[in-house]
């Protein structure tokens, strides 16, 4: 089957971030992504393997550009300036691509090599800010899952509309991660 000129791996993945955004993960299916690319739905197995290899490509570009957005928000801060400004930057990416977002708080297979290597640069990465507060290996590790599940729980009840009341949302993300970080200066007993 000939390929459609301009359309290869990188735009067929460009579409299907743009159809989860728009629509969720669930919402992204081959008939959907053919239909924005104006192609017929066999023309897309030129550039995938299928809907579960689209959504692990999904669930890799999420991760790669998560770590990429905590990443330019730290340049230049340490310690709790670039822990705020990292769970800041979660959660933005979170409110900017919410099918993306999904993408990677599901995983379609924990033990793809591929998702593993980005998950890990994004716990890497997390570790690296930590370093100046001086944690054990296995305490730095606790701090980074606190700090997930906190993030991701904040971003996940923000997308789902959870918190209603006319209050600042980005003044109780500040005081979320304000008052976590100052439990990292208390002694774990």
């Amino acid at each position: 089957m000939a390929q459609r000129p301009g359309l290869d791996a990188e735009n067929v993945l460009q579409a299907a971030v743009e159809i989860a955004d728009a629509q969720g993960v669930e919402g992204l299916t081959l008939a959907a992504l053919a239909a924005k690319l104006n192609v017929k739905t066999p023309s897309l197995y030129n550039h995938i393997k299928g809907l579960p290899d689209l959504r692990r490509q999904l669930s890799r570009r999420g991760l790669v550009l998560i770590k990429a957005a905590m990443v330019e928000a730290v340049i230049g801060k340490a310690e709790d300036d670039a822990l705020l400004a990292a769970g800041f930057a979660y959660v933005k990416f979170a409110r900017i691509h919410p099918g993306l977002y999904e993408a990677i708080s599901f995983l379609p297979d924990y033990e793809d090599p591929e998702l593993k290597e980005a998950g890990s640069e994004v716990v890497f990465f997390l570790l690296r800010i930590l370093a100046p507060y001086g944690l054990s290996e296995e305490d730095a590790l606790h701090v980074v899952r606190g700090f997930r599940s906190m993030v991701h729980g904040f971003a996940s009840l923000e997308h789902r509309n959870g918190f209603r009341m006319e209050l600042e949302r980005d003044e109780s993300l500040r005081r979320l991660l304000q008052t976590y970080l100052r439990g990292l200066r208390v002694p774990v007993e």
